[in-house]
């Protein structure tokens, strides 16, 4: 390993902890700020076009509903991994470590996360190049082109640049996305009438499997619980003195981020009605656009030439306000995974490139006209993965006791794979597929999603007492008698020094080193010079695994 490769890893200016735990040191924004910076991303106009599309799919009646059915569930499995983030101060891939999948074995997880993200930055992209094209016949090539490179001076920054951009931009799009709304709910019933009458394409009856074929296409967004929890990993100690804004901050910014989302699907919906019904009733799925739907519902309002320039100013700024946090939290993802596999960073700047490729190409291949199936097919193996470390946190940590409950996630803790996660993402996200394919019928395809849900929560408890949580801890101490945890449970601030880059980093970043120094003292070795390594010279020989000795001190693990 390249001591020199370590120390530029551990440039925090640049790299934002991409594949670590985030010190005390980093996080020095208050709980409210980090709220509200996170709160900021989710500013994405792929909302309005997911509700505009189930409604017209399948009407008003099914698509709130289904709306509705998916923002509980996912309200639901943010809550556990959402609170392990923010008081942990850990990324999702690190809590998927030592939450039923191993060192190695969460490297899937982060790449169906990273995935996610491209596919996300792809399709806002594409309707900030339909803003440019109805404002100045720009080609769609260009305007991807353009939503792309855009966001590279900001996301190369990191935490630090995106907390100004979505503080100085939140109250702008505020204002342009719903003081035009709430003028036309007030001043013209007929157009809410229409909204709840409006039936769509569906024969106007509520059905079970139309209200879960909608909320599929909505479980898809899931995975934006993982960049909400790129920002609130950035919390403060909770501490007395704050705990009130802790817990509000973590509540709408962590879990609570799927409330803002749906009340934003529920207006894509009176949106694509609006227009189908007052402006321009030919439309058809082209009232899915955001593009239209805001141009449409501000031409009602103010003149043409207005409208058009007020929808561009809005699209733009929230385009770059969600692509932003979609090519941050993918060149996080990306990190990790490289750094993991070839035990050597080039740099997250290079992920950030990578990901805006793959996004790009996505534009180019229009997979914006594909939204529904290519939502609705990805969801499958999104609640797989999401409802599997759910799971694990909330009944194999808390209820069966076999996990245990610190997510451990540095190597030589942990084991490199574990069947726990890897047995129940697969089982789920395979039933779940094949049954999205039609192979067990027409009648069971509708609830493919379901199956996903389903299985997960079955088959993680039931991996975990099969095994007998044999495969979460390769040890169970990690050689340092400090405590990890301070008197009121966070994660301790002390600093120690890795023997291998030279530089201090916090005690849960930290283990002993199995390298003894030249007068046979005991030496620390960071989890980013283990990362990094490509031998075992500091890997600590594995022990007799049991619950880890920290989890039972007082005011820790909670």
């Amino acid at each position: 390993m390249s001591t020199d490769n370590a120390r530029a890893a551990a440039d925090d200016s640049l790299e934002d902890y991409a594949f670590r735990y985030v010190p005390r040191t980093f996080r020095r924004w208050s709980a409210a700020s980090v709220g509200a910076t996170a709160l900021g991303s989710i500013a994405f106009l792929a909302d309005f076009s997911i509700g505009a599309s189930v409604g017209i799919d399948h009407g008003t009646a099914n698509a709130v509903l289904g709306i509705v059915f998916a923002s509980v569930i996912i309200l639901i499995v943010g809550v556990p991994v959402a609170y392990y983030a923010a008081r942990y101060n850990l990324d999702l891939d690190l809590i998927a470590r030592g939450s039923g999948f191993g060192y190695y074995g969460s490297i899937i997880t982060t790449v169906v996360f990273a995935g996610f993200t491209c596919i996300f930055f792809a399709l806002e992209g594409a309707i900030m190049a339909q803003g440019l094209q109805v404002a100045t016949q720009m080609p769609l090539w260009l305007g991807y082109l353009i939503s792309t490179v855009v966001v590279i001076p900001i996301v190369i920054y990191g935490m630090r640049a995106l907390e100004r951009l979505q503080f100085w931009t939140t109250p702008l799009w505020l204002a342009l996305a719903l003081l035009p709304l709430l003028w036309i709910l007030f001043s013209d019933p007929e157009a809410v009438q229409a909204f709840t009458s409006f039936t769509g394409n569906s024969d106007g009856s509520v059905s079970f499997g139309a209200v879960v074929s909608s909320a599929a296409v909505c479980f898809a967004l899931t995975p934006q619980l993982a960049e909400q929890i790129d920002y609130i990993r950035a919390m403060p100690p909770r501490m007395p003195a704050n705990a009130r804004s802790w817990w509000t901050s973590f509540a709408f910014a962590g879990p609570g981020w799927v409330v803002f989302s749906g009340t934003k699907q529920v207006i894509g919906v009176f949106l694509a009605v609006y227009l189908l019904v007052k402006v321009e009733p030919t439309l058809g799925h082209q009232a899915t656009e955001p593009v239209k739907q805001f141009v449409g519902m501000y031409q009602t309002l103010i003149p043409d030439w207005l409208a058009i320039i007020l929808a561009l100013v809005l699209i733009v700024v929230a385009q770059i306000k969600i692509n932003v946090t979609n090519a941050y939290s993918g060149s996080l993802a990306w990190s990790n995974v490289f750094t993991r596999v070839a035990k050597h960073y080039p740099g997250r700047t290079i992920f950030v490139l990578f990901n805006l490729v793959i996004a790009y190409v996505l534009m180019m291949m229009d997979v914006f006209t594909l939204i529904s199936f290519v939502l609705s097919l990805y969801a499958n193996v999104v609640m797989a993965w999401l409802v599997t470390i759910a799971t694990d946190i909330a009944i194999n940590k808390w209820l069966l006791r076999i996990s245990p409950r610190y997510p451990e996630f540095r190597r030589g803790m942990l084991h490199d794979w574990n069947p726990v996660g890897l047995v129940s993402v697969g089982l789920a996200t395979v039933l779940s597929l094949l049954a999205f394919s039609g192979l067990f019928g027409a009648a069971v395809k509708p609830f493919s999603v379901l199956i996903a849900i389903g299985v997960a929560i079955v088959a993680t408890p039931g991996m975990a007492v099969a095994t007998r949580g044999r495969y979460y801890l390769r040890r169970r101490s990690d050689g340092i008698d400090s405590p990890m945890f301070d008197d009121d449970g966070n994660p301790s601030g002390e600093r120690l020094r890795c023997h291998v880059t030279g530089y201090m980093f916090e005690r849960p970043d930290m283990l002993a080193s199995a390298e003894r120094g030249p007068h046979g003292e005991m030496q620390y070795v960071s989890s980013l010079a283990l990362t990094l390594d490509d031998s075992d010279r500091y890997v600590l020989p594995p022990e007799v695994t049991g619950p880890p000795r920290w989890v039972t001190a007082r005011g820790r693990g909670t």
